[in-house]
C-alpha cells in the first residue's frame, strides 16, 4: 500500500496539471506592443475604420494633385487673359446676365473664389489656386492626415475653377472629384492634424457616402449601357471599344446660349434643337447666360494608349467575354455591398481590379484612379492592415491599442464628439435627400448621365458609354506658309498634338491619371462642327499668330523657326488602327487614315479678327 504522502502526491499532481493544461501562473510580465498575450504579431479586429481613413485620404490627395497639376499647367492657355475661352469674359456674360439679381443669388448659382478676385490678372488668380491646391493635396498625400479645413479647401479650391472651367471642365468626373471630396470633409476632425485623431472616430455614415457613390456609380454605368445601344446586349461593343468613339447625350446644367455672332464666311449653320433663334449648338459662345442646354458627351478611349492597340486585335470571344464582365461588375456586383463584411470586401476588391484594368487599356484621365477612391471604404483596418508596417509604436499598433480601449468601458460622451454626431447625421439626411432625384433618373427608362442638380455638385448622376459610333473620326489642323492655297503647289503641314491621334507613325501615348484637356476637345470637335466648338477657331487663330500659349499645348509645331503660317485650315480624317503584320503596321504605321473632307476652310487672321472681337477674345498678335 502506498504512502498518501506528499512525496507521491506531488508528481500525481503535475502529471495531471499537464493533462489539463493548468500549471501555477507564473510572474506577470508587462504586455509586448504589436503582440498578443501568447507573444505571436496581433491581428488587427475587423469592424473599425483608422486606417481605412487613412488610405482614403491619401488616394483623394493623390487624385486632387493631378487635378491641380493640370489645372496649373493648362488653365491660362485654356481659361486665363489670353485662353481659347476666357474665363474673365464668360463671368462677365454672367454677371451682366443676374444684373437684376444680389451678389449672393450669383453666387449661390455658380460659386467660385473668382468673384472676390480681381479680374484685371486671371492668369495669377488661376495660378495660385492651383499652386494652392497643389500644395494641400501635397501635404495630405506625403502624411495621411487632414483635418475638415484642409479638405474643405481643396474641395472649394476645385469648385472655383470647375465653375469657370467653361467646356475644358465639363467631363463627369469634374462633379465626381467635387462629391467625392465633399464627403471627405467628413472624414477628418474639425482641427486636429492627427493619422489616428482618438476622439474622432471614422463615421460610419460617411464610410456609407462613399459606398453610396461607387454604387451609384457603377449601377449608373451598367443600367445606361443596356438601355442604350444594341451592342451591349449583343455582347459586340468591346469589338469598337479600343478603336472607336461611345457617344452618349445628356442634359447639364449651366450657362445656355443666346444667339452668337455670324462667322465670317459663308458656312452652313446647325439649328440647335430646343431653343428658338440660337444658331447652331455652340455652347462655347461667350456671350452665355445661365440656364441649360443640351449637349454631347462622346466617351471611350478618345486617346487610345499601346495596349488598346493589342486588345482592339483580340480574338471575337475575348471581347465577348470582356463586355459579360463588364455587365457582371457593374450591374450585379454593387449590390454586394449590401450582403454583409466579406461580400462588400470582395466588391470593393473587384471595383479597383476592374478601375485597374481600364487604366491599363486607355488613357481616361484622372477617372478610373478617382472611381477607385470610395471603393476603399468598402475595407475596415483588419483588411488594409498588410499596408502598414508592424512593430511597437507603429500605426497598427496603435490602432490595435485603441481596439482594446474600444472594447473596455466607455467613457462620458465629449462634447465635441456629439457635436459631430449630430453633423454626422445632418450629412446623412443630406445625402437621402439629394439623392431621390438621382434615384428616380436610375430608374427611368430615359435615363440621363452625368448630371447634377445642384451648384455644389454633392450628389450626381453618373454614366457611361451608352451608346456607340462604329467609326473614329479626328480633326487634324494644318497650316501653310503658300499666298494661294488652290495652287497645286500648295504644301499644308501638320500640328501634332500632345496625345491625341494625328500622325499615323506616332506610337500612342501613355500618360493616365494626367489629362490633355485640349486633346479631349478636339476629340469631341470631331463629331460637331466648328460652331459647336467655336473655340477651334480662336486655336486657329493663334496658330496663324504662333502664340506662344496656344503652341504649348501641342507637341510639333512645323513652324516653329519659320514666320506663322499664312493660312490655317481643319481636315476631317477617319482613323483605324493598322493590322498587325499588315502592310501599313511593317511601315511602323500604328493607324490607317482616310480624308472625309474639310472640317473649316483655310483661313488668315485678318478674316478672323472681327469675329474675335464680336466674341470679346483678345486679339491674336501676329509675330
Amino acid at each position: 500500500m502506498r504512502p498518501d504522502g506528499p512525496t507521491m502526491a506531488a508528481p500525481e499532481e503535475s502529471l495531471r496539471r499537464r493533462k489539463t493544461g493548468y500549471s501555477h501562473p507564473e510572474p506577470e510580465s508587462p504586455p509586448v506592443p504589436g503582440r498578443d498575450p501568447a507573444g505571436s504579431p496581433a491581428h488587427l479586429h475587423a469592424g473599425t475604420f483608422w486606417l481605412t481613413r487613412i488610405v482614403l485620404l491619401k488616394a483623394l490627395a493623390f487624385v486632387y494633385f493631378v487635378a491641380f497639376l493640370v489645372a496649373f499647367h493648362q488653365n491660362k492657355q485654356l481659361i486665363g487673359d489670353r485662353g481659347l475661352l476666357p474665363c474673365r469674359v464668360f463671368l462677365k456674360n454672367f454677371q451682366q446676365y443676374f444684373q437684376d439679381k444680389t451678389s449672393w443669388e450669383v453666387f449661390s448659382y455658380m460659386p467660385t473664389i473668382l468673384w472676390l478676385t480681381d479680374w484685371s490678372d486671371t492668369n495669377s488668380t488661376l495660378d495660385s489656386l492651383a499652386l494652392l491646391g497643389l500644395g494641400i493635396s501635397s501635404f495630405v498625400l506625403i502624411t495621411g492626415c487632414a483635418n475638415m479645413l484642409l479638405m474643405a479647401a481643396l474641395w472649394g479650391l476645385y469648385m472655383s475653377l470647375v465653375n469657370v472651367g467653361h467646356v475644358w471642365y465639363s467631363f463627369g468626373w469634374e462633379s465626381q472629384l467635387l462629391e467625392t471630396g465633399f464627403l471627405g470633409i467628413f472624414l477628418c476632425p474639425l482641427w486636429t492634424l492627427s493619422r489616428l485623431p482618438q476622439h474622432t472616430p471614422t463615421s460610419r455614415i460617411v464610410l456609407w457616402g462613399f459606398r453610396w457613390l461607387i454604387f451609384r456609380i457603377m449601377l449608373g454605368a451598367g443600367l445606361i449601357k443596356i438601355r442604350g445601344d444594341r451592342c451591349w446586349r449583343d455582347l459586340t461593343c468591346m469589338d469598337f471599344h479600343y478603336e472607336e468613339k461611345f457617344a452618349d447625350c445628356f442634359l447639364r446644367s449651366g450657362p445656355a446660349v443666346p444667339t452668337c455672332p455670324d462667322p465670317p464666311f459663308p458656312w452652313p449653320r446647325a439649328e440647335c434643337p430646343g431653343r428658338t433663334g440660337a444658331p447652331g449648338l455652340a455652347v462655347q459662345c461667350d456671350t452665355a447666360t445661365p440656364t441649360s442646354w443640351l449637349t454631347a458627351e462622346f466617351q471611350t478611349q478618345p486617346v487610345p494608349n499601346p495596349v488598346a492597340y493589342y486588345l482592339h486585335h483580340s480574338p471575337w470571344w475575348f471581347h465577348r467575354f470582356e463586355t459579360l464582365s463588364n455587365h457582371f461588375i457593374e450591374l450585379l456586383v454593387p449590390f454586394f455591398l449590401f450582403l454583409g463584411r466579406r461580400a462588400c470586401i470582395i466588391h470593393g476588391a473587384l471595383q479597383i481590379l476592374f478601375q485597374a484594368i481600364l487604366i491599363v487599356s486607355g488613357n481616361l484621365s484622372f477617372l478610373n484612379w478617382l472611381t477607385m477612391v470610395p471603393s476603399l471604404a468598402c475595407f475596415d483596418d483588419a483588411t488594409l492592415g498588410f499596408l502598414f508596417p508592424s512593430g511597437p509604436g507603429s500605426l497598427k499598433d496603435r490602432v490595435l491599442q485603441m481596439q482594446r480601449e474600444i472594447r473596455g468601458p466607455r467613457p462620458k460622451p465629449r462634447f465635441g464628439s456629439v457635436v459631430r454626431r449630430a453633423a454626422n447625421v445632418s450629412l446623412g439626411i443630406l445625402l437621402a435627400w439629394l439623392s431621390v432625384p438621382v434615384v428616380l433618373n436610375l430608374l427611368s427608362s430615359r435615363q440621363v448621365m452625368n448630371t447634377h442638380f445642384n451648384s455644389l455638385h454633392i450628389v450626381n448622376t453618373y454614366g457611361a458609354f451608352g451608346s456607340i459610333t462604329k467609326e473614329r473620326t479626328e480633326v487634324i489642323l494644318q497650316g501653310t506658309a503658300s499666298p494661294n492655297t488652290s495652287a497645286p503647289d500648295t504644301v499644308w503641314e501638320d500640328y501634332e498634338f500632345k496625345c491625341k491621334p494625328g500622325d499615323p507613325s506616332r506610337r500612342p501615348c501613355l500618360i493616365s491619371p494626367y489629362h490633355y484637356r485640349l486633346d479631349w476637345l478636339m476629340w469631341f470637335a470631331a463629331f460637331q462642327t466648328y460652331e459647336h466648338n467655336d473655340w477651334i477657331l480662336h486655336l486657329a487663330g493663334k496658330l496663324l499668330a504662333s502664340d506662344a500659349e496656344a503652341l504649348s499645348l501641342l507637341a510639333h509645331n512645323p513652324f516653329a523657326s519659320r514666320p506663322p503660317p499664312r493660312w490655317v485650315r481643319g481636315e476631317h480624317y477617319r482613323y483605324k488602327f493598322s493590322r498587325p503584320g499588315g502592310r501599313h503596321a511593317a511601315e511602323g504605321k500604328w493607324w490607317v487614315r482616310k480624308r472625309i473632307g474639310a472640317y473649316f476652310p483655310p483661313l488668315s487672321l485678318e478674316e478672323l479678327r472681327p469675329y474675335f472681337r464680336d466674341r470679346g477674345w483678345p486679339l491674336p498678335q501676329a509675330l
